[in-house]
């Protein structure tokens, strides 16, 4: 990270001006076997273009809550960083009830319903595939995102001392997001750049986001993300391990 990141979204600038080709996430659903690896710039486009559909085609504002009622996944990672982009507060696993947006998979669609305002759906299929019909009263995610723009510029200056992040109860700031991720990097053994994270928790506490995006982020490192990985054995898991070259294993 640069001493100017104050931001979740400033550090994806930093590391998208620093080594755009490095892989950034990767990852794995072992209930499907799919395996998505996401370089820093293709990352940033996927996060740039949901940021155009959260600012333009949703119409939120800084300020805004999204309701994030996702797994620990590649997209919910997207999500996370274009709320940060946008300047509104994503609230993972938040009430869509009291939500301005909400942002749901397949799993979650039926409490999305509560929230009065733009529901997105993600069928969450290998490759960013779309759902066969889309959930009534959503939009789907993945025929929505395409056609947004490859670069995004906020209609506002995105404040870091605004709220950015609520999980588990807590709200966090961008500059509280970014602050505490670059502590958390020790704590986690993320030496620093080339530090390559496998994540088994959830997006669904501070410490499941941090091992599984805003810890690796801030170090220059990369992320391996495993849903579903109760089905490996450890024989299995040490051979992931060594085999996408993982420095740090977060449980």
């Amino acid at each position: 990270m640069n001493a100017s990141d104050r931001t979740p979204a400033d550090l994806l600038r930093s590391a998208l001006a620093a080594d755009p080709s490095r892989p950034l996430v990767t990852f794995y659903d072992d209930a499907t076997g799919e395996r998505v690896e996401l370089s820093v710039a293709t990352f940033a486009n996927w996060v740039a273009k949901t940021a155009n559909l959260l600012q333009g085609e949703l119409g939120a504002e800084p300020g805004d809550r999204v309701a994030l009622l996702l797994p620990a996944h590649w997209q919910t990672a997207v999500w996370l960083l274009a709320c940060s982009s946008v300047g509104v507060v994503a609230d993972v696993g938040g009430s869509a009830g009291r939500a301005d947006v909400v942002v749901a998979g397949p799993d979650a669609l039926e409490t999305a319903r509560a929230c009065g305002g733009e529901r997105i759906a993600l069928a969450l299929r290998p490759l960013g595939g779309r759902f066969p019909v889309a959930p009534e009263g959503f939009a789907d995610y993945a025929v929505e995102v395409p056609s947004q723009g490859d670069r995004f510029v906020p209609f506002a200056p995105v404040d870091p001392a605004a709220d950015a992040l609520i999980v588990a109860g807590a709200e966090y700031s961008g500059a509280e997001v970014v602050e505490r991720a670059v502590a958390d990097a020790g704590r986690f053994g993320i030496a620093g750049p080339g530090a390559r994270v496998l994540s088994l928790r959830g997006y669904d506490t501070w410490d499941g986001l941090s091992a599984g995006l805003y810890g690796p982020l801030a170090a220059g490192g990369s992320v391996l993300l495993c849903r579903n990985a109760d089905a490996l054995d450890e024989e299995a898991l040490a051979k992931r391990v060594e085999v996408e070259r993982v420095t740090a294993t977060v449980r």
